[in-house]
């Protein structure tokens, strides 16, 4: 049995639901995939652009996990740039999602004034906004992109998942992301986004629901399993 080490960047809180899940739904995916999982929590406030090769040495897979703001937004940043640039399958959910778009639009798109208006509200590009209602512990019919990563994961293009989040991707800025590698995988009825995937990476997959809640339920997810085998090859 291989054994996989997860890297989960963010500020523990038992009190977080997605903390508690995220853990049980590692185990699962794990027996599902024939994986010994591992995990560590690894503190924002412990990675910079230079501390980050070294702290996540090691470790097979980064997951950027909810309950943003992060003690260090530059720390989670450094996380999510390192899994992108030397291709360690990521998945960022909720929080780690918009951080996700937001060190993309920075690092590769050159947009240094785009931010996010929770922590920096005076942001000149206000890449993460507040949705128009919050979602706060609420479940919605989403739309995968045909052909992309995340419907191949899935096996569908319809899903339901649930939210806990009063921000997003701001739908006015989706445009300069055209041509890009970073591309839109998923919408919901509304039409915000709601996933990206990075293409020309083995893993690169952010989603502004939650796919970890599945493990409170003991249920196995098709995300979560196809994040595990990426880090498993």
């Amino acid at each position: 049995m291989q054994k996989i080490h997860v890297a989960l960047i963010g500020d523990f809180n038992a009190s977080v639901t997605a903390h508690q899940a995220i853990p049980k739904a590692l185990t699962i995916a794990g027996c599902d995939t024939g994986h010994d999982v591992n995990f560590a929590w690894i503190h924002t406030s412990g990675l910079t652009d230079d501390t980050a090769q070294t702290v996540l040495a090691g470790y097979d897979a980064v997951w950027c996990v909810p309950a943003s703001p992060y003690a260090s937004m530059d720390g989670a940043l450094a996380a999510i740039r390192h899994a992108r640039e030397n291709r360690i399958p990521f998945l960022g959910t909720c929080g780690g999602y918009q951080h996700a778009v937001l060190e993309y639009a920075r690092t590769v798109l050159g947009l240094s004034g785009a931010g996010n208006v929770e922590v920096d509200p005076d942001a000149a590009l206000p890449l993460i906004a507040p949705l128009v209602c919050a979602l706060i512990d609420q479940a919605g019919d989403i739309a995968l992109v045909a052909g992309s990563r995340i419907a191949q994961h899935y096996g569908t293009e319809s899903i339901r998942e649930t939210y806990r989040c009063s921000y997003g991707f701001n739908r006015d800025c989706v445009p300069l992301f055209d041509n890009s590698d970073l591309r839109i995988s998923a919408w919901d009825q509304d039409g915000d986004p709601r996933a990206v995937e990075l293409q020309n990476h083995p893993f690169f997959i952010g989603t502004a629901f939650q796919p970890e809640r599945s493990g409170l339920d003991g249920q196995n997810h098709p995300l979560i399993s196809a994040y595990i085998r990426a880090a498993a090859g």
